[in-house]
């Protein structure tokens, strides 16, 4: 089972630490633009069991993508499941008709810029994100993927990273949350 563990941080200006970044070997991969969709489910709040369901679509690249509920109080370590599936706007609406027709509901959409940069850092594979969130800001996301039993290993890692870079007070609420709400939209 593969984890997701990351840290995320609101920042003015990211060039302070992206230049530690770059001092430490990172590799800048590719800039894209991110469109997710999330959905509700229809018997259980994802609010309250702190999981999603999203559509991602990038270009025509589609993926869809299941995340756990976070099992750690310091970073956000949960279970990810991502799938991609058909290429091209028409399979991401006939993927977004079919979860409609079994109950759940978009519940709003989440539109990034994002950087990502690439970094094998105390034997762990990371990826550091810059995301420009439309209404939102700038934030930087530390993160590596892990296995069950090196969570623990995966966990220190991002933290010392984080704190490498300069990076402190960390969000933990999705952007997905904190766009609902600023618009004052409950999250179901």
């Amino acid at each position: 089972m593969s984890y997701e563990v990351e840290l995320k941080f609101p920042v003015a200006d990211p060039q302070g630490p992206l230049s530690k970044l770059l001092e430490l070997g990172a590799v800048k991969q590719r800039t894209i633009e991110q469109r997710d969709t999330y959905f509700a489910h229809p018997q259980r709040s994802f609010a309250e069991s702190n999981e999603a369901l999203r559509i991602r679509q990038v270009g025509d690249e589609n993926r869809i993508t299941y995340k756990g509920p976070i099992i750690d109080q310091e970073t956000k370590m949960r279970r990810e499941i991502e799938l991609p599936f058909q290429t091209g706007a028409a399979a991401g609406q006939s993927l977004r008709e079919l979860l409609e027709i079994l109950g759940f509901t978009p519940v709003h959409s989440v539109v990034k810029t994002r950087e990502t940069y690439a970094l094998t850092w105390q034997d762990r594979d990371c990826e550091i994100c810059v995301d420009h969130i439309e209404a939102l800001g700038t934030f930087m996301e530390v993160e590596t993927l892990a296995e069950e039993a090196a969570l623990g290993d995966a966990k220190e890692t991002i933290l010392k990273l984080a704190a490498k870079l300069g990076l402190s007070a960390p969000e933990r609420r999705s952007y997905l949350t904190m766009l609902l709400e600023q618009k004052g939209i409950p999250r179901e």
